[in-house]
């Protein structure tokens, strides 16, 4: 690890009393974290140019200290985040994951500046709208610096009215992304028609996302091919949407080879990309291909490394919960919080070993294919040209309000052709 923050710069002190939001500020007064918006970090990639920033799911803290101690090293910003689906089955969730971050930024001395996303925030009828207004304050509350509001599930018109009816819930400081399309693979593909409804109506009511994901053909979890992102169709979406200036949340990268995301990075707008079951199967020790995706043998079974991440005890015991649950392997993730306190309780040489493996994956990608070494300056740069914890808006306001009523936008919402593809449930 580098110096301690405290030993640091006079930019990084200046930055670190400008930038933080209020919340961060009052949750962690003597804090030397440098915990940020999500704007900051969507901002350091465009700085940087072709540069994409890892989102990490950090489904337990191995994880999480790994990918810290992984941006620290490759002198990059990063974005730690959890999906409102994951704090269902990992003992991390929105309420608890910043506190784990700031504690391990300080224990380690990391001066890189980290957002805190609370990813898939899942709208799935209008009846979850009332109940949202109540808790999204709460997670922001507790330490969240990022939100994804994804009401995607729905038709096109209800997921602009969803965003539209949460935003006042969201700080006007924080990052946001929004979605298009159900993240599950090459069905329900997104379109442009699609991205410029959403887009363009959330602009009449001056709401500017950092952020759009999209079904680009990449699915969640573990994928039996790499054959995913489809490039071309993200490119034209991106295109179309940019005088917007609107960047790119790629999901479900576990399954997409190096050389598809670097040509995501090179091609497209895309800023921010999702790291979730990779890193969970590479704290455990499980093989993987170059990209994280888990290996299976002949049998179809996952493949444990010998000597790394938790012991051979530890996966037996893991592997015959799992079938005693019936769980398939897409469904492993829920050995998470059942299997919290024993995987900690594990002697410090194999925790040890769990972090280094996470920290050497995330620095592999952040350098060598996100071309995301060295935008930590960029973003303490960001903070002082600002000298605020919000950076503004990247866009103004260019559709007409009066266009975008409650009747004319379900009346535009008809005209929007759209394949949602397969029914079923696609949280992450």
């Amino acid at each position: 690890m580098s110096e301690h923050p405290s030993t640091m710069s006079k930019d990084f002190e200046t930055a670190l009393n400008v930038g933080r939001p209020p919340v961060i500020r009052q949750l962690f007064p003597n804090s030397k974290a440098l915990i940020v918006s999500g704007k900051y970090i969507d901002r350091a990639m465009l700085a940087k140019g072709k540069a994409i920033s890892m989102a990490a799911n950090g489904r337990n803290i191995f994880v999480i200290r790994g990918a810290l101690r992984a941006a620290q090293r490759a002198n990059s910003v990063i974005i730690i985040e959890i999906a409102r689906s994951e704090g269902t089955y990992c003992a991390v969730n929105f309420w608890n994951i910043a506190r784990q971050v700031d504690a391990l930024c300080n224990e380690m001395g990391i001066t890189a500046p980290v957002a805190i996303h609370a990813d898939h925030y899942g709208i799935k009828s209008p009846e979850d709208i009332a109940p949202a207004m109540v808790d999204i304050p709460t997670i922001f509350e507790a330490g969240i610096t990022s939100i994804a509001i994804d009401a995607s599930h729905m038709p096109d018109i209800q997921n602009l009215q969803a965003n539209i009816a949460l935003n006042p819930y969201i700080p006007k400081w924080a990052g946001l992304e929004t979605e298009v399309g159900e993240i599950k693979g090459k069905t329900g593909l997104s379109t442009v028609e699609e991205a410029m409804f959403l887009i363009q109506g959330l602009n009449a009511h001056d709401i500017f996302p950092d952020w759009i994901a999209l079904n680009n053909g990449t699915t969640h979890g573990i994928e039996a091919s790499d054959q995913g992102i489809q490039v071309g169709l993200t490119q034209s979406i991106h295109e179309a949407l940019t005088p917007y200036k609107i960047s790119g949340a790629q999901h479900g990268t576990s399954g997409n080879n190096s050389d598809r995301l670097r040509e995501i990075a090179r091609l497209t707008r895309t800023t921010k990309a999702n790291v979730a079951t990779a890193l969970q199967m590479i704290s455990w020790g499980l093989e993987v291909n170059d990209y994280g995706n888990a290996i299976l043998d002949a049998d179809g079974n996952f493949i444990k490394v010998p000597g790394e991440g938790v012991t051979e005890e530890m996966w037996q015991s893991m592997v015959d919960y799992a079938n005693s649950k019936g769980l398939k392997k897409g469904d492993y993730k829920k050995l998470n919080l059942p299997f919290e306190a024993r995987l900690l309780g594990q002697p410090k040489p194999v925790r040890d070993r769990m972090v280094q493996r996470v920290e050497d994956f995330v620095y592999h990608m952040l350098t060598k294919v996100f071309n995301a070494g060295d935008t930590a300056p960029l973003a303490v740069e960001a903070i002082l040209a600002a000298g605020s914890c919000d950076p503004g808006a990247k866009v103004s306001r260019m559709e007409d309000p009066s266009a975008w009523t409650p009747d004319k936008i379900a009346a535009r919402g008809l005209m929007v052709a759209a394949d949602k593809g397969a029914k079923g449930n696609f949280d992450d």
